[in-house]
Order: C-alpha cells, then sequence, then structure tokens
C-alpha cells in the first residue's frame, strides 16, 4: 500500500468528497479538509494498492475533475480523472 496524497483548490466550497473506483464512487466517500483555517485548498490521503485508479471530487454537490490529473472519458459523457500508484 502506497499513500497518496489529493488535493483541490477549491477557495469558495463548503465541503469537498473524494470519490472513485477506490471508493465505490459514492459508498464510501473520503471527506476532504482544509490543511489549515482560510487556506483555498483541500487535502486527503489514501492508501492504495499499485495499479491505476480514476476519481473525481464532489464540490458542493458538483462532480469535478481534477485540473492537475489526466482525465479519460467515462460512460456518463464526462472525463475522470486518473491516478497511477
Amino acid at each position: 500500500m502506497k499513500r497518496v496524497r489529493f488535493s483541490l483548490d477549491a477557495p469558495k466550497a463548503k465541503a469537498v468528497l473524494l470519490v472513485g473506483d477506490f471508493t465505490d464512487w459514492e459508498a464510501r466517500a473520503k471527506r476532504m479538509r482544509r490543511p489549515r483555517r482560510g487556506s483555498p485548498s483541500f487535502v486527503t490521503v489514501v492508501e492504495l494498492e499499485p495499479g491505476t485508479y480514476e476519481y473525481k471530487f464532489i464540490v458542493d454537490g458538483h462532480w469535478v475533475e481534477d485540473p492537475r490529473a489526466e482525465a479519460v472519458p467515462n460512460s456518463f459523457g464526462t472525463r475522470n480523472s486518473v491516478v497511477s500508484v
């Protein structure tokens, strides 16, 4: 297992969740937190086995790609971000 850090700049967001194939897409969504009060970023760390995973953020109820990651098309006509471990 490797610890993988996810972060998203979302200064106006109230809540950010990390979802992906490693969280069953919503069943075990991972709540992200600001590292310090007033920070524009939300962060979390997830332990993942080696492999390639698809994920997205849910920002105040809206599904968002990671602007810093590669993305692939999904079956909903949008794109999922990709991380390789």
